[in-house]
């Protein structure tokens, strides 16, 4: 029988190795004590939900209802929580992403989010405002189905809470401290560590830890013979896909994005910020711990970012493996899913994209699209206001160092409107909302506003995203609110590329779909000089963010919103919903 399942969320600043530590790490116990945020052991401010990171594991059956009443106590922020993997059929106003489904919350202020748990999966929510997300406002929600309705459920014995994985690149500092030095500059834009559940280490070896740097590390307990699910999810905010290996064990990946697929067993995956994996760990062998070896790439590799945490076998000693972890020996060598920068794969490297999804009866998304967008993107030479002064100091009357890039789609930068076009259409003057029929000249000029596409509820729609690849080699994963989609293509095809290549490749044949069975996801990377081809049915109307999950990326607007549907096929807006906006005589 499906239940109503309640949480309160009372989100405020907060400090890592508070006083609420004790003697954290030297007893170790004690960083686990109740309101202590150890983290890497960096003292740092925070944003927290319940003075604990992660916030409140959400953990609900397919068909319950989830109501979360979330609490501001931010003396001077704006919040929301986004629910990252759940569609919100009927329900877009809880979607939580402010001035396009809600207002923000403010200061002082409450919101409840209602809605249902309809798609099963290994789903996460995290704050959509600011750089909150970063600093700690993030947790898990899973929603399991029953062992009937589980299509793999006979290829593990055990699908634990305890079980769950939520990984992020980290840093020694507030999100807008790196931000605003890296966007008006010349500070890195480069995470400094990566944690598992709210717990690591600085990247350095063991032996070279001092006492108050040797923090106690996530461990995952199993029982020799048995085999288990874990639910891997990355909140990564910066350009950091993170390697994850389990030492002496492979890993047989059943899902990802909460979309089921045949199962298939490699010796590492690589997850991109808002990815979710599935894999079953067989326990088969000694009674041991073993290293779970986590290991930076991109700009994670630059820093040598890497993180552990233990398998432990149910009566091994509680003590640590022997090995020394290093940057080098965190990667694992063998057959790897979703690599960097690499498609098509081989038998070495699987992407995505030859992933296969479980056999169903749907071919709504296999015939000829209604709608095809070409969505390019890079980081151009554009003298972007924010960041610099044409007069004063433009971007190209600067050093090479302080020059800031912006990263646009179609060379637009989306701009949220004053008012949530969902809940308050008719606030907004239409001049607000854009595409690439009402902007010019933004190849020269600095282009921004609420960059918005039209959809027709019931619409096949292809996005054919391409990443031209010709200022940075960096790897974007874009995720869509709203719909999950089918992964149809993907390949990377040079070192740059340009839209009109892309566009005469596929006019001429050249690039092969997977109609049959594309595995079905919602967060996707798209490699460096090449493109990701997605397909989606437009069934749910709402205005939907479709946008890169890198934090400094979308904070400056890399992203679009889809319009589904007319504002007649909307769902009737909540009684008594928040309202805001401009207020000018």
């Amino acid at each position: 029988m499906a239940q109503r399942c309640s949480y309160i969320f009372h989100i405020e600043y907060y400090y890592t190795m508070s006083k609420a530590c004790y003697d954290c790490p030297h007893i170790q116990a004690d960083c686990d004590r109740m309101y202590c945020v150890a983290a890497d052991g960096v003292e740092r401010g925070v944003f927290v939900i319940n003075r604990q990171m992660p916030g409140p594991s959400i953990q609900v059956c397919q068909g319950d209802t989830i109501i979360v009443d979330v609490k501001n106590h931010l003396a001077s922020e704006t919040c929301s929580i986004h629910w990252h993997g759940i569609h919100q059929v009927g329900t877009p106003y809880m979607d939580g992403v402010p001035l396009v489904t809600q207002c923000p919350i403010s200061p002082a202020s409450s919101f409840r989010y209602t809605f249902l748990a309809e798609n099963p999966g290994t789903h996460f929510y995290h704050s959509h405002s600011g750089f909150q997300r970063a600093d700690g406002v993030f947790g898990s929600l899973i929603v399991r189905q029953s062992r009937q309705k589980d299509p793999h459920s006979s290829l593990y014995d055990y699908d634990l809470p305890e079980h769950v994985m939520l990984v992020s690149d980290w840093l020694g500092e507030l999100g807008v401290a790196k931000f605003v030095a890296h966007h008006h500059d010349d500070g890195d834009n480069k995470p400094s560590s990566m944690i598992i559940n709210g717990k690591g280490r600085i990247p350095k070896p063991r032996n070279e830890l001092t006492s108050n740097e040797t923090m106690p590390l996530s461990v995952f307990n199993v029982q020799q013979g048995k085999r288990y699910r874990f639910r891997l999810i990355s909140n990564g905010f910066l350009n950091c896909p993170i390697q994850l290996s389990v030492d002496n064990h492979t890993l047989l990946v059943i899902a990802s994005d909460g979309g089921s697929i045949q199962p298939i067993e490699v010796d590492s995956l690589i997850i991109d910020a808002g990815e979710r994996y599935d894999f079953v760990v067989n326990a088969d062998q000694q009674l041991s711990s073993y290293w779970i070896r986590l290991h930076g790439h991109m700009d994670c590799g630059s820093k040598k970012v890497f993180q552990a945490a233990i398998l432990r076998y149910i009566g091994a000693p509680e003590i640590e493996p022997e090995e020394v972890l290093t940057f080098e020996n965190t990667e694992r060598f063998g057959k790897v899913l979703n690599p960097v920068n690499f498609a098509p794969g081989d038998d070495q490297h699987v992407t995505v994209a030859e992933l296969k999804a479980l056999a169903d009866n749907l071919t709504d998304w296999t015939g000829e699209p209604d709608m095809k967008f070409y969505l390019a993107y890079d980081f151009y030479a554009v003298n972007n206001w924010h960041f610099h002064d044409s007069q004063y100091y433009p971007i190209f009357g600067v050093e090479k160092n302080h020059r800031l890039y912006t990263p646009q789609v179609n060379h637009i930068s989306l701009r949220f409107p004053s008012s949530p076009p969902l809940s308050q259409y008719n606030s907004l003057l239409p001049d607000v909302f854009c595409n690439e029929s009402t902007v010019s000249n933004c190849t020269e000029e600095f282009c921004e506003c609420t960059y918005t596409l039209d959809i027709p509820l019931g619409s096949l729609v292809e996005l054919i995203v391409i990443d031209e690849g010709v200022t940075f080699d960096a790897t974007h994963p874009f995720h869509l609110h709203g719909s999950s989609f089918r992964v149809v293509a993907m390949e990377r095809v040079a070192s740059n590329v340009s839209v009109d290549q892309i566009r005469d490749m596929d006019e001429n044949g050249q690039i092969r779909r997977n109609l049959i069975d594309a595995p079905v996801k919602d967060t996707v990377a798209v490699p460096d000089g090449g493109y990701t081809i997605i397909r989606f049915v437009a069934t749910n109307p709402g205005y939907w963010l479709f946008h890169c999950h890198l934090e400094f990326h979308i904070e400056i607007g890399m992203g679009l919103i889809f319009k589904v549907g007319d504002h007649e096929e909307l769902p009737p807006i909540p009684e008594n919903f928040p309202t805001c906006g401009n207020w000018l005589l």
